[in-house]
């Protein structure tokens, strides 16, 4: 390093502030007030800082990035996916950022397997990203929905980075388009089936969807459906899959209900099908059999910590709920999705995904359900089954989706009536590339609870003591990079990377910690890794890094730890209470100054989200959990025995435009653990033009991540 390169110092005004009883100084609070000039030279300067301390670096960027295109096909195709008289699929060209959106008449039912790029006479552009793009350092499509009739597209695009969305229509036939623009507007959308309706959200100062509005093409006269006042609480809205109703949800984190009105009188005022019930939470799913006879399904966690699903006829009363599938504790059901033949149940048991696929009478519903069930098979374990794009309520054969760490991502056929699968597509890995010079298997960390935590990982086979596969020790420590995110019962399922292969190819073996928090072991993971119980997400993570170590798969001075978002929060308290098993870690847009935002309710996303982490403001009991692992409240500064306490090497990124995490938790993180201890090598990049997923355009984005693993890389020693 050179000695000359010196961190910026950031000016230190005190903020004092006292809450419950509690005392506390922020001396970096002015960073939140991006008017201020200072905040900008702040934050370029430590931006300046970053590159020239890794302006060595800049010649294994580029090589990442390079690495990253041999594995990619760049020019490429979806799989097209049928509704009604079109296949609807996507393209990529090299050299362009975007995606293309198309169309073309549907022939025979196996058409679709062989539409190849470039692109013939018989395709029907319907949206092209690279051209829509021009001009914007920024682009993102949120909502792209063909009406029913497939004459008018609807296009919601964001140029900024903050998740509002400007909605527009376009006629596909080429007349010209409706004039109307609608502005902050969020993801939900769909249409009623007279194709000139069509219904949206709208977003509140704290970027909560809380209206949802009827819009007719031409008119500019919108009228307000539903509007939720519950800061807890959020709307949506879709159609169901035979088109016969809108479906309207308002859900919080664990409290939801449901409205519904008919998809063909999109004017009526929508009815109350499931009312909200404090700590009960459900999913809807509109069947149409075969017969024409109607049902609803409803997946639920009344009495069911894994969640049941029952069943009600369809009529002007309210609906009479009969249980259907049972609960079972320890199969977690995620998801369920109604065809006119069949149910698809998406599960989640011993950490793994699985569907399971019901087959229905043409007037009913089979009462012994599980039974008459069967399961898709897999592979690779430890892997991931997942229910693909499926609009027909008459398929009798489906797309389903599976992969592994080893494993490139794959489309398959499922025929439901022969229970058997057929591959129509897998990811095409260029460069090199041998599924069986790598291996991957699951191995459990013992958390201090006794708690028993998975842990996914992949490497070279050649790292192994024996490359038969028979024993997966490996024959020596090796450099490790370690992921773990842990929140809202959201699940780091293993999967396959090509960009990972970059490192993986120098003898890095990648590493995922289930930590609870997520969903990977159902609900009692989830419910024991947040708001009190926080703290089994940081201990997990740590006790799986100390599993790697004592197993000699790693050792301290070559384990990296990784996350983002909340995932980042997690890496900041792993800092503070286990820094001393890594040599370096990364934060990606950290959730790490969590008690002063859980404290504003102002802010974007705060209300809505007591129930993950508590409400410190009215509850000293949740206080008191934030305040005792919020990283910035709890930086380091000595150790037991009085002497400085060092943390691994860190590099922390944030987005100026980000709405779920303001860019100054992480630009004070930074300055605070600077100035615990100077010698603490920490490193921040604020992107000044994006938000909370970091560059748009797959080539931005590939270089962002190949600027990210560089640095790992450098840190775990084989940059070379």
């Amino acid at each position: 390093m050179n000695p000359n390169l010196q961190p910026p110092t950031p000016k230190r005004v005190e903020q004092v502030t006292t809450i419950h009883g509690d005392t506390r100084i922020d001396p970096f609070a002015w960073i939140r007030d991006r008017q201020d000039p200072d905040v900008t030279r702040y934050l370029e300067a430590e931006n300046a800082y970053t590159e020239a301390r890794l302006a060595h670096l800049a010649p294994l960027r580029e090589t990442i990035y390079e690495e990253f295109r041999s594995h990619i096909v760049e020019t490429d195709l979806s799989i097209p996916i049928r509704r009604g008289p079109w296949w609807y699929y996507t393209r990529t060209i090299a050299g362009s950022s975007y995606p293309i959106h198309c169309r073309r008449r549907a022939g025979a039912p196996d058409e679709a397997l062989t539409l190849d790029p470039p692109a013939d006479e018989h395709e029907q552009v319907l949206y092209d990203e690279n051209v829509e793009s021009q001009g914007h350092d920024f682009f993102e499509v949120g909502i792209l929905s063909v009406s029913p009739d497939h004459r008018t597209i609807a296009i919601a695009t964001d140029t900024v980075g903050n998740e509002r969305y400007r909605l527009s229509f376009r006629h596909l036939d080429g007349t010209s388009a409706p004039l109307e623009i609608i502005d902050n507007v969020s993801y939900g959308f769909c249409w009623a089936n007279d194709s000139t309706t069509c219904f949206y959200t709208t977003v509140d100062d704290a970027w909560r969807p809380h209206q949802i509005w009827r819009h007719h093409l031409g008119s500019r006269d919108d009228v307000l459906v539903i509007e939720e006042d519950d800061q807890a609480f959020g709307v949506s809205v879709g159609r169901s899959r035979d088109d016969a109703v809108i479906i309207i949800g308002i859900s919080s984190s664990v409290s939801s209900e449901t409205l519904v009105l008919d998809a063909n009188d999109a004017a009526q005022t929508p009815r109350m099908l499931v009312p909200r019930v404090e700590g009960i939470e459900h999913g809807l799913e509109h069947l149409t059999l075969s017969s024409g006879k109607r049902l609803w399904l409803k997946i639920h966690n009344d009495g069911a910590k894994d969640f049941c699903v029952a069943v009600a006829e369809i009529n002007d009363a309210d609906p009479v709920w009969k249980p259907w599938i049972a609960h079972r504790l320890g199969t977690r059901i995620e998801g369920i999705d109604a065809f006119e033949r069949y149910v698809v149940i998406s599960e989640r048991e011993a950490g793994e995904t699985l569907l399971r696929v019901i087959a229905l009478s043409s007037d009913d519903l089979p009462d012994d359900a599980i039974a008459q069930s069967f399961v898709v098979a897999t592979s690779d374990r430890p892997g991931s089954t997942w229910l693909g794009a499926n609009p027909e309520s008459a398929a009798v054969t489906l797309r389903i989706g599976q992969t592994s760490m080893v494993s490139p991502a794959a489309v398959l056929s499922l025929d439901l009536q022969s229970q058997t699968t057929t591959l129509i597509k897998q990811q095409v890995v260029p460069g090199g590339f041998v599924q069986g010079d790598y291996v991957c298997y699951r191995t459990w960390a013992e958390a201090p609870d006794g708690a028993k935590v998975p842990v996914s990982i992949v490497h070279q086979r050649s790292l192994l003591s024996d490359p038969t596969g028979r024993s997966m020790a490996v024959t020596k420590p090796a450099p490790c990079l370690l992921y773990g995110y842990g929140a809202y019962e959201m699940s780091m399922d293993p999967g396959f990377s090509a960009m990972r292969l970059s490192m993986l190819d120098r003898g890095v073996v990648y590493a995922i910690a289930h930590v609870r928090g997520g969903g990977e072991m159902g609900r009692s993971w989830y419910d024991d890794g947040h708001l009190t119980n926080k703290h089994n997400s940081f201990s997990d993570f740590i006790a799986c890094a100390d599993h790697l170590i004592a197993t000699g798969v790693t050792a301290p001075d070559r384990l990296a730890g990784e996350g983002r978002s909340a995932g980042g929060l997690l890496m900041g308290a792993v800092a503070n209470q286990g820094g001393d098993r890594f040599c370096a870690i990364m934060a990606g847009v950290p959730f790490v100054d969590a008690l002063n935002s859980m404290l504003d309710p102002t802010l974007p996303l705060t209300v809505g989200e007591y129930d993950e982490w508590g409400n410190p403001t009215d509850d000293e009991v949740a206080y008191r959990a934030i305040r005792s692992y919020s990283p910035y409240d709890n930086v380091v500064e000595t150790k037991p025995d009085g002497s400085m306490y060092t943390y691994p090497r860190m590099l922390i990124t944030g987005g100026l435009n980000d709405t779920r995490v303001g860019y100054w938790e992480p630009a004070k993180f930074a300055a605070r653990l600077r100035e615990a201890n100077p010698a603490n090598d920490v490193l921040l990049r604020m992107e000044m033009g994006t938000g909370h997923g970091g560059p748009s355009g797959r080539y931005e984005s590939w270089k962002e991540e190949a600027f990210t693993m560089a640095w790992i890389l450098d840190v775990l020693g084989v940059a070379n």
